[in-house]
């Protein structure tokens, strides 16, 4: 595994928009109090020409979108990357970057739920770690989160652990500046299908749910040489679920079943689902234990802090980890192995 190198103080951050951008003057108002953010932190700034664009849930062509990505990797005055925000598209621009580009230039890249179309191929592809963590958009809130900090010092190099957090948002936040931060009003507490604390390591592998169920089994998944090459390590997946079905996800589950990518899985965490939407009225535990999960006799996780429903843990993609699960709390370390 390819580990970059962490941000140094005045080091400049390329801020691309992969995805969507700023769709009305409310995002474009975050977008510029998170350009404040980092510059009052030191550091340099060159941001997507279409960072305040957006189409149809796209900042530009996906061909625009995937030279903009690939230029900045290639860019020798960029030292990482922290995608703008999610959406629904990225991964259209696959097909249009160069990853031999990202191959000879590796930089941290970071981001949150759809520029897993990104992170997961530059990871379990061409081995070389990425960060889920946060946004650059999450740093333009009027009240900064730990979620980010946390983000911030994993990608500067000056932790290598994070914490669950106390409180997740249990309620949606009305969008008047653009500023507003989540409400944090419900209590976190991570769950085990069994009750029974987890204690384990092995090298991390995942994302967003909903996009690593699009690029399954398709040229950018590069599951099967990971899995050969990590297999002493054991894999720990961990897994966002933003809007999949509690049904579609017992199908989903089965298909990567299929597909080996549990071959040598030694646990599996789920984040909280963004949504609970179900036709036979499951829960998420019903959903878990009812699904392929249970012939694999590992540790299942859920309800974890790395969700849709803030706060979000940073996870450095293909180190290995040291995961603990203990009275409702996790610790996850990483080491750069």
């Amino acid at each position: 595994m390819k580990y970059p190198k962490f941000l140094k103080e005045h080091s400049t951050i390329g801020i691309p928009a992969p995805s969507s951008g700023a769709y009305n003057e409310c995002k474009k108002n975050r977008y510029k109090h998170a350009m404040k953010f980092f510059e009052n932190r030191g550091y340099q700034l060159i941001t997507s020409k279409n960072l305040f664009n957006s189409e149809k849930g796209r900042s530009a062509s996906a061909k625009e979108r995937a030279k903009e990505v690939t230029d900045m990797f290639k860019n020798k005055d960029i030292d990482a990357i922290i995608c703008a925000t999610g959406g629904d598209f990225l991964i259209e621009i696959l097909p249009y970057v160069n990853f031999q580009e990202i191959v000879e230039n590796p930089k941290y890249v970071m981001g949150f739920s759809d520029p897993t179309g990104i992170l997961y191929p530059i990871t379990s592809k061409y081995d070389i770690a990425t960060i889920y963590g946060s946004n650059f958009s999450p740093f333009g809130a009027e009240s900064i989160h730990k979620s980010q900090l946390d983000a911030l010092k994993l990608i500067e190099g000056k932790t290598l652990e994070v914490h669950s957090y106390e409180k997740y948002a249990g309620d949606y936040q009305e969008e008047i500046t653009g500023l507003e931060s989540p409400i944090y009003n419900k209590d976190v507490y991570w769950k085990t299908l069994d009750d029974k604390e987890v204690e384990l390591e092995g090298r991390i592998l995942g994302g967003n749910f909903d996009i690593i169920a699009e690029l399954s089994g398709t040229k950018y998944d590069g599951i099967n040489d990971f899995n050969k090459k990590y297999k002493e390590d054991g894999i720990i997946w961990f897994f966002d679920n933003c809007e999949i079905t509690l049904e579609e996800t017992i199908r989903v589950l089965w298909k990567l079943k299929e597909l080996d990518y549990f071959k040598y899985a030694k646990g599996i965490l789920f984040g909280r689902f963004g949504v609970e939407t179900t036709t036979y009225q499951y829960d998420v535990k019903t959903c878990l234990e009812d699904s392929v999960l249970k012939e694999l006799n590992i540790p299942i996780i859920y309800d974890a802090d790395f969700s849709h429903k803030d706060p979000c843990i940073p996870i450095i993609n293909g180190s290995i980890a040291k995961l603990k699960v203990k009275d409702g709390k996790g610790t996850i370390s990483f080491k750069l192995e």
